[in-house]
């Protein structure tokens, strides 16, 4: 699920209990380059706090910013997806294989909380999901 703040965190959180299912979440597209890999960071934090053991993984998207990418990888983020396309991939790449985290071309397919009619899918989505939910 993209989630953008404390609100669809809760929201996410409280669909995948109901279900007994754990989550992977996302950010927003590019969102460490605008809200950083600390807000991501702290949001992370704040999910696990609010639902221990419902969030299997998360992944920050740092777009095509390589330096912002590695900044992540700072602040802890274990998955970070980064525009391949981008000169720095291989170096990032490579830090990302040295420290054991992940680093993707794409985040995978997702719902996006802010979209309209999403709270409304969002049970759906995840009933259709098989094992650990990205979306």
């Amino acid at each position: 699920m993209i989630v953008r703040g404390d609100r669809d965190v809760a929201a996410v959180l409280a669909a995948v209990q109901a279900i007994d299912r754990r989550v992977t979440l996302l950010s927003a597209p590019g969102a460490a380059a605008f809200a950083g890999p600390l807000w991501w960071a702290a949001l992370v934090r704040h999910a696990h706090a609010i639902g221990p053991g419902l969030v299997a993984s998360d992944i920050l998207d740092a777009a095509d910013a390589p330096a912002t990418a590695l900044a992540a990888f700072r602040c802890g983020c274990r998955a970070v997806a980064l525009d391949p396309a981008c000169p720095a991939w291989p170096g990032v790449a490579s830090v990302a294989r040295e420290i054991g985290a992940a680093l993707l071309d794409s985040l995978p397919p997702s719902l996006d909380l802010a979209a309209r009619g999403a709270a409304r899918r969002l049970p759906e989505w995840l009933a259709d999901d098989t094992g650990d939910s990205a979306g």
